[in-house]
């Protein structure tokens, strides 16, 4: 069972905090409120509340990264859907596969490599994020695949302002977990969990690129489709980094 007590008064207080400020702020529609609120509970109920301030801080920065030069943004046809109001499919791609290791965690009785796949995963979200947002301006961009000049803003492209931005995304979840896993005793060796946080969200990037440059312009998957598996990319090399270092 859930234990009751401190860490679940923490956890409801700082889901119901996600949820004042996403919609004091703009930063998710009613259903991206709704999707937040599973997602929150999940991940802060069945693993734990520092858990859901690793996720909060992806959502937090990356919709701000949103909302940066949404004007300049548009005009290129490079900006978030909605206003950069986010709905439950971002959410769900982004934090879906968060969900799912809180899920199997708690089902198995919690397990050591959790709490490092999870902030792989959010890394990922949070590498591709900031570099789409931030990214998307700079007129140098090429695509991943064949590295032929493209348009700011196509699916699959990169840019030296993007693939910094996509790093500074990995380092800042990095930094979080690695100061968080301290508190809810985690007990994955700093000097390993640090840097590969930082790699595998700064990969998963990458990842996303290559499908969107492959499946996301030709029609066979959709954006939100990209950024799950990316996320899933994430979590997966995680799990095979711990199997042989760890």
């Amino acid at each position: 069972m859930v234990e009751l007590g401190n860490d679940l008064t923490i956890s409801i207080a700082l889901v119901s905090v996600l949820l004042l400020v996403s919609m004091w702020k703009d930063l998710l529609d009613k259903g991206g409120v709704i999707a937040a609120l599973v997602v929150g509970l999940t991940i802060s109920l069945l693993g734990h509340w520092t858990w859901l301030v690793v996720l909060m801080t992806f959502l937090i920065v990356g919709s701000f990264a949103t909302k940066w030069r949404f004007e300049e943004k548009a005009k290129i046809s490079a900006e978030e859907a909605n206003a950069g109001v986010r709905g439950w499919k971002n959410v769900m791609a982004n934090g879906g596969m968060a969900s799912m290791i809180a899920m199997a965690n708690f089902l198995i009785g919690g397990h050591e490599w959790a709490y490092f796949m999870l902030c792989s995963s959010v890394s990922v979200a949070a590498s591709d994020t900031l570099a789409s947002e931030i990214g998307s301006l700079d007129p140098r961009t090429r695509i991943i695949t064949t590295l032929e000049a493209v348009p700011a803003g196509t699916n699959g492209g990169m840019s030296p302002t993007g693939t910094l931005a996509a790093f500074y995304g990995a380092l800042l979840i990095s930094v979080v977990s690695t100061i968080l896993g301290a508190i809810n005793g985690d007990r994955t060796p700093v000097e390993l969990f640090f840097p590969f946080v930082i790699l595998i969200g700064w990969l998963g990037c990458q990842i996303d690129s290559i499908l969107g440059a492959m499946l996301e312009n030709r029609g066979h998957l959709g954006k939100h489709g990209v950024n799950f598996i990316a996320t899933l990319s994430g979590s997966l090399m995680a799990l095979f980094v711990a199997t042989r270092l760890f």
